[in-house]
Order: C-alpha cells, then structure tokens, then sequence
C-alpha cells in the first residue's frame, strides 16, 4: 500500500528563522554602528560644555541675582531668578501674590540643573503653578579654601536676598539631596525660618539604613574613614574631584548602568534623545574643594553630628536643627538607595524624642513616601513632577495651616492629597546602629595620622600641573572622551559608519517581532539579573562583615558570628535584597530587616 507523503512545516520555519537571522545581523550591525555614534556624540557634547565653563544645564532661561564671590566668606554659589521656559511660556503663569520658590541644588560630584534641566521638572512646575522661582547653582571650581561653613552662609543669605525682593511672601525653598543639609542648616540658627521647607532624597541621619540594602553607609568604614578623602584632595591640590563620587554612584548599582548601555543598543533610535540629554547633566563633573569634602564626610557622613548639633556653621554659631522652626516636608522613597526613608526620617526622633515634644515645640512635619522610585527618580522623573512635587505646591498653605504635629501626605491620581496623623514613635528608624560609632572613631584615628606625617609632604609634592593630569585620566572621563574625534582619531568614522549601515535598520515593530532579538533581550536581562544577584550578594556581605568588625565595640560584648544575612518580611516573606523591595510594608512592626534584625 502506497503511503501518503507526510506534511510538515519545519521547512518553512526555518527558511521564517534563516531570513530572520539575516535581519538580525544586519538590524545588530546598525544598532552597534548607531550606538557608537550615539557615545562619540556624547563626548562632543562634553567638550562643548567643559570648553563654555561648565554652565549650568537648566531648561530655562534665567538671570543672575546675587553672586556669593563677593560675600564674606565667599564661596563659588550663585543666585539665579528663572525668566522664561524655552519656548513653552511657563513663566506666563506666574502671580505676583504667589510665595516665591528658591531651588537648591545637590553638590555631590556633578553640576547644578537636576532640579530644572527638564521642563517637567521643580523648576517647571512652581512656574506652572503660579510661583516666581530662584536656582542657587555653583560653579565648577570651589573658591580657595571653601569651607562648608561658607557653603551654608551663602544659602542663607540668599534666602534673605529673596525675602526682600518678595517682602509679603515667604519663600518655598526646595532642599534636593545634599542641598537639603544645606537649607536644614541655614534655616536651624540665627532665627532663618521661610514659610515652607521640602527636603527631596536629602540625608540627614548619616548612620541609618536598612541591613543588606542601603550600603553606601558602610563605605566609609571599609576605607578607614575620611583619609582616603583627604588623600584625594592632597593629590588634587587642594581640589577634591566629583568625578569619583560619581563613579562610587555607578559602582553602588552596576546592573542600572548595564541596563542603561543596554537600553540604548536594544532601542538607539528611541533612547538617542534621552540618553543624551540626561548624560549631558550625568558626565558635569565638578569640584570641591578640601575643607569643604573634609567637613563633609567627617562631620556629616562620618560623624553623624548634625543630628547632635554639633556642626559649627560660622564660627560660633552651631546648626541646631531643635531650633528649625519653619514648617517641613519630607519626600523620600523605599526605592532610594542613595538616601532611603530610615536616613530622611530617622533623625527626627533623635532631635524630638517623641510626639508631644514634636507638637510643644510648634513644628508641623508632613512626610510623603514613594514606593519605588529611585534616587534620581524623585529629581528627574516627569512622572514624580506632575504627581508628587506638584502636589506639594497646591497644598501649601493646607501644610502651613495643620495643628503643630508629624503627618503622613498621600496623593491620589488627581493630584488631591490627604494628610494623616501619625506619632514619631511609629517611625521605627534607627539613626545610630550599632558599629558606626566604632567606625567614627577609626576614622578620627586614622585621619589624625595621616595629617600629622603624609598629608604635608602630599601638599608640598603636588601641583596644580600634577592634579591636572589625575583629573583628565580619571576613568570616568577617559570611558567618556576615549569616543572622541578629538582623542581617537578613528572615531571620526563613526557618522559615516552610522548611515552605511542604516540600511540594514530594522523598525522597531519588526525587531520586537524577531526571533532572534527577542532572544538576545532574554541573554541580556539574563545578565541584568546576574549583576544584580552579584551586587546583592556584595551589599549583604558587606553589612555582615561590618557588624562583626565594628558591631561589637559598641556594646562591649564578644564579637558575634557573621550573621545570617537572608533577612526576610515577617509579613509578606519577600527577600529584602535589592532597591525598593521595601515596599511591601512600611515600618519595622512588620519587617525585620528594617530594625536591623534579622529574620
């Protein structure tokens, strides 16, 4: 009996995947040739701004009110006033009967604009709302000898520049991370008060954290403390880079930097604009100078003193942070690994000890939490501007007017926003764990070493020549300008390469539907997860050899075992491993990593 020949479609499956493997190779050939192009533009774009002077990288067009080099003492701040919106007009909304706004930005390695290089942003949205807005920016060089101290005074003085010039109003004055210390500050002696004060992502309780999540904390302790700072800032001649606090960010969360090369090969077409415009704020590196970065990391991220007020802002005057009488709004996230809930909230207890302390003392706090976005986020995010920072300006004079008392803010989807009571007692955050106090003082020890026998030496051997040439071989600057036409002479290809290849392209619907790119993007999330299991591993090893190094000299007993560091949610059994998985349950009645107990 003739048998009937059998049917089947692995032919035409394969000639589907043959002709898609062609595509593929040549969509990848485009995508590489584009991305390349896409980090040689970069380069160029960074040559551009270092040879203008660094300016500030603001979406608005703006003027400047008062320059903090002729104050005394002086510092390299200035006081801006924002005029117009590019070509969007925001500014036509602005009400002269509408409080002021004044917008400090961080100082932490790059340059001023995070609060206002996009038009959705702090800055756009207090025009949007009807409010007159000033930028305090700074320069990329420090003044000789910039002490801290000078830092705040100029942040106070245009505080009261503004209330001048705005005589019915009060300011708002946005504090975005390190600038937040800053305001907290200016506003905590002398009597400063504005009529409101939001602090964005800021770091206030320096030691707090949660075990196994937030390890940048521990960072000083591993190094010894603040002599490899104070090394740098020998070595720079006098001039501590920001480049390295900006590679120390990358290095925090490797897997985010994958994801953002990764992103731009995956989609270069879609991702060329935004990455270019965020990296033209990311690779500002700035510099500090050395009594200024000292005071930084020995008094603040170190020594933890401003809680205990114990900084010194002018000489004889100390920033007491019980004396901060200006109503206060707190915007933080359980994604922030940079400055999570426990160090923008922990330090509260510690200044008021309780609720009724917190009312006898007249002060209003309002405190509003993200459940997962992350540092940069609460600055940059279009989203966290309409929703959040919005928000907070249609209820300000709501926040003013509430009974004197700690209230959590919550937002809806219509930008409405209810404030509910809550009692200092329940924010279970620990502003002083075990360990960091041993570690402050292997810090002093080690510091006072280095001043006494190498510091000298390094001063009298480094130059400005000799600093010059650590700062341009810099791994962050050289990973950036190793792209450039400039530097690289074969990079001036790279345009011509883009459009030969262009071809080959693939649109975006075409590729998402292809085999193999669909298989690529499983490999390389593969390898997203790989660095980040790496990094969490890193981050939980960290946190246990800390307590087992330093965590015993505080309460005198024999040093413990390694502890187990697979914490868990007692509520919802969630690891706690990575940025914003927190966000399952707020405070520590429910999850043990949050009290620092493992479960």
């Amino acid at each position: 009996m003739k048998k009937e020949p059998t049917t089947t479609s692995a032919r035409p499956v394969a000639a589907g995947l043959h002709m898609q493997w062609i595509d593929y190779c040549g969509d990848v050939l485009w995508r590489t040739a584009a991305t390349m192009d896409t980090l040689r533009e970069r380069s160029d774009n960074m040559e551009e701004h270092e040879k203008a002077g660094m300016p500030p990288l603001l979406h608005f067009n703006a003027e400047e009110v008062a320059d903090a080099h002729d104050f005394s003492p002086p510092s390299n701040y200035r006081l801006l006033h924002i005029t117009r919106c590019g070509t969007d007009g925001l500014e036509r909304f602005v009400r002269p009967d509408a409080a002021p706004v004044i917008v400090v930005d961080p100082r932490a390695g790059h340059g001023p604009g995070i609060g206002g290089f996009r038009r959705d942003s702090e800055v756009g949205m207090a025009l949007r709302e009807g409010h007159t807005v000033y930028f305090v920016v700074f320069d990329p060089l420090p003044v000789e000898g910039q002490t801290i101290s000078a830092v705040v005074e100029s942040v106070a003085r245009f505080i009261a520049i503004v209330c001048r010039r705005h005589p019915r109003q009060q300011p708002i004055v946005y504090g975005n991370c390190q600038g937040g210390w800053a305001v907290m500050m200016a506003l905590s002696h002398c009597g400063r008060r504005t009529g409101l004060a939001v602090l964005n992502g800021s770091p206030l309780s320096y030691w707090a954290g949660a075990p196994g999540v937030n390890p940048m904390r521990l960072g000083g302790a591993f190094g010894g403390g603040a002599w490899l700072a104070h090394l740098a800032a020998d070595l720079g001649a006098g001039r501590f880079d920001g480049a390295g606090l900006v590679q120390n960010f990358e290095l925090l969360q490797p897997e985010a930097v994958w994801k953002k090369y990764d992103g731009l090969w995956a989609q270069p077409e879609r991702e060329h604009d935004r990455f270019l415009e965020f990296e033209r704020w990311w690779n500002a590196f700035y510099f500090l100078g050395r009594e200024e970065i000292l005071s930084i990391v020995r008094d603040l991220f170190i020594g933890n003193k401003l809680e205990r007020g114990q900084v010194v802002v002018d000489g004889h005057c100390r920033a007491d942070l019980r004396r901060f009488a200006t109503p206060l709004v707190i915007f933080c996230s359980w994604g922030d690994n940079i400055t999570p809930p426990h160090q923008a909230l922990g330090w509260l207890r510690a200044i008021h000890g309780s609720t009724a302390d917190l009312v006898a003392a007249g002060q209003r706090i309002v405190y509003l939490i993200d459940a997962r976005i992350g540092h940069l986020g609460i600055f940059v995010s279009a989203d966290i501007a309409l929703h959040q920072h919005r928000a907070i300006l249609r209820h300000v004079r709501e926040i003013q007017s509430l009974p004197p008392g700690l209230y959590q803010m919550r937002v809806d989807a219509g930008g409405g926003a209810v404030f509910e009571p809550r009692r200092l007692e329940d924010l279970a955050f620990d502003p002083q764990p075990p360990g960091f106090a041993a570690a402050h003082e292997l810090s002093e020890a080690l510091d006072a070493l280095y001043g006494a026998f190498l510091s000298p030496w390094l001063r009298l051997v480094a130059s400005r020549e000799s600093a010059d040439l650590l700062a341009h071989w810099h791994p962050m600057r050289v990973s950036r300008q190793c792209w450039s036409p400039r530097k690289v002479a074969a990079m001036a290809v790279l345009p011509r390469l883009k459009e030969g290849a262009r071809a080959a392209a693939a649109q975006p619907a075409q590729r998402d539907t292809n085999t193999w790119y669909r298989l690529e993007r499983i490999a390389s999330d593969a390898v997203h997860d790989g660095i980040q299991a790496w990094r969490q591993w890193r981050d939980l090893a960290a946190e246990a050899w800390f307590l087992w190094l330093f965590g015993a000299s505080v309460s005198g007993v024999p040093k413990p075992n390694p502890p187990n560091v697979a914490s868990k949610c007692a509520t919802c059994s969630a690891r706690h491993l990575g940025a914003g998985a927190t966000g399952c349950c707020e405070f520590s009645e429910h999850c043990a990593i949050l009290s620092g107990s493992p479960a």
